[in-house]
């Protein structure tokens, strides 16, 4: 009897040592022998001991830092850019079977790839268009991890950072430009108004006593304020005429 029950508790020792629970978010690669077998998934799970091994995965939605990186552009000016990129496993055994440590690949990776895409741009191209650039790092970086069962759900990037005298001439090319802008916006409006003059002048010019009925709203005007002087510009030629019919 007392054999029995000792059996009896190291079966039930064996057993409770075995039981491995495995997450909702998680998903367990499963060996036998040191060979693989199969995905385990959600729930209690009985994993013998020396026989049989399991190795988790979180396949949640990950976010990776990607520290700044030091990258030269197409034309030649020093940046320091970094992201973040959202990944997450879709094949738990290649994360696994395939790659030593995905998380840190998937980092290393990143960082390369974003210094090469850098270089492909001209630093205009790169502060424009940053969705762009982000969306080229995303398709090389998704690319490249298919085979360790890694999906690419996003990059971003966060900040670009350029030496201080390129930023001085960055600054002095963007007030130049608002300068220029002013210079054509006030150019427009001078031409759009001697324009409303001469259409003005025109149609005063075609109507018979138009000018003179201007003239006389003008003093109307004036004359409201005792404190104007008004001087009138008489035409040489009528003081001349005045001179002869005075003769």
């Amino acid at each position: 009897m007392g054999v029995i029950t000792f059996f009896i508790f190291v079966f039930g020792a064996i057993i409770l040592v075995s039981i491995r629970q495995v997450n909702e978010y998680q998903r367990g690669v499963k060996f036998q022998f040191g060979k693989y077998t199969k995905i385990v998934q959600p729930g209690w799970r009985i994993i013998l001991p020396v026989i049989q091994g399991m190795t988790k995965v979180d396949i949640r939605v990950k976010a990776v830092d990607v520290p700044f990186q030091e990258a030269i552009t197409k034309d030649n000016v020093t940046a320091k850019i970094n992201a973040v990129i959202y990944y997450k496993v879709s094949d738990a055994a290649k994360a696994i079977l395939e790659v030593e440590n995905f998380r840190f690949a998937v980092s290393q990776l990143a960082q390369t790839t974003m210094r090469n895409v850098a270089g492909e741009l001209e630093l205009d191209e790169l502060l424009a268009n940053r969705d762009q650039a982000a969306k080229r790092i995303k398709d090389i970086v998704d690319s490249a991890t298919d085979p360790w069962g890694i999906k690419i759900d996003s990059v971003e990037l966060k900040d670009v950072i350029l030496p201080e005298n390129m930023q001085r001439t960055i600054a002095k090319q963007a007030e130049a430009e608002r300068e220029r802008r002013a210079v054509i916006i006030k150019s427009e409006g001078e031409k759009s108004a001697a324009q409303n003059l001469a259409d003005a002048a025109k149609m005063l010019a075609a109507q018979p006593g138009a000018l003179h009925l201007r003239t006389l709203n003008t003093l109307n005007d004036l004359s409201s304020d005792q404190s104007n002087t008004v001087i009138f510009a008489v035409p040489l030629e009528v003081l001349r005429a005045m001179e002869r019919i005075g003769k």
